[in-house]
């Protein structure tokens, strides 16, 4: 099944819900490249949901690879970056790329940066970026703006979507990967999120068929979002 082509290395899809196989699954994680050695992801079996890589960035990071998205060269920001993977895949196709989570994941990004500094072609670093803060050192705006999973608590949306707002120029495209859940209050949070981000940002689904053929899942969606353009007043 395409969910079972993103499970973790050994798992079978029947083993335990897919959430808990990404969270037992050893210590590092292993993410193939189309072309060159693997990403090599540490996580952490201590420390909340940023320490593990979860399936919706491992979707998000082999999309990059499709290559519909020119990322050489290209300035490119990674919003609740966890372990990094999305943002280190990006800086392996020449990105310029800023990696961004709170101050206590920092050491974990550092870490996955050095191990898998031999493969980036572009550039990357870890930052700190509460959302909902002061984003003047992240301008001018980037090109590309990666999110994989960032839609979990309802507190944080607001925060998130002016993070959204400040960071974003005129020509910004941000990938938002989610896995739609429909346990609890996870699909209400999803449609308020939606339904405040459509009053800024207009928003375009990118069809599975265009997703990578192997890192593909019915339930994971990854959306191309960008500024509505502001039409001058009179």
């Amino acid at each position: 099944s395409a969910a079972a082509a993103i499970s973790p290395a050994g798992s079978a899809p029947e083993e335990a819900p897919r959430r808990l196989r990404a969270a037992m699954a050893g210590f590092v994680r292993e993410l193939e490249r189309r072309a060159g050695p693997a990403l090599r992801l540490e996580q952490r079996a201590r420390g909340g949901v940023g320490c593990v890589v979860w399936d919706a960035a491992l979707v998000l990071a082999k999309f990059l690879e499709t290559g519909s998205c020119p990322l050489a060269r290209r300035h490119v920001l990674e919003l609740g970056a966890g372990t990094g993977a999305v943002g280190i895949m990006a800086a392996t196709l020449g990105a310029n790329v800023t990696v961004t989570d709170l101050e206590e994941l920092q050491e974990l990004l550092r870490v996955n940066i050095e191990n898998n500094k031999h493969l980036v072609t572009g550039s990357v670093r870890a930052k700190v970026l509460k959302w909902g803060e002061d984003v003047t050192e992240f301008q001018p705006p980037p090109d590309y703006i990666l999110m994989a999973d960032c839609i979990y608590y309802e507190e944080s949306l607001e925060p998130l979507l002016k993070t959204l707002k400040d960071l974003t120029g005129p020509d910004t495209c941000v990938l938002c990967c989610y896995e739609q859940r429909t346990m609890g209050k996870n699909p209400e949070i999803e449609r308020k999120y939606f339904e405040l981000l459509q009053t800024d940002f207009e928003l375009e689904k990118i069809p599975l068929e265009k997703h990578d053929e192997e890192y593909r899942s019915e339930d994971i969606h990854i959306l191309n979002i960008h500024r509505k353009q502001t039409v001058g007043s009179f």
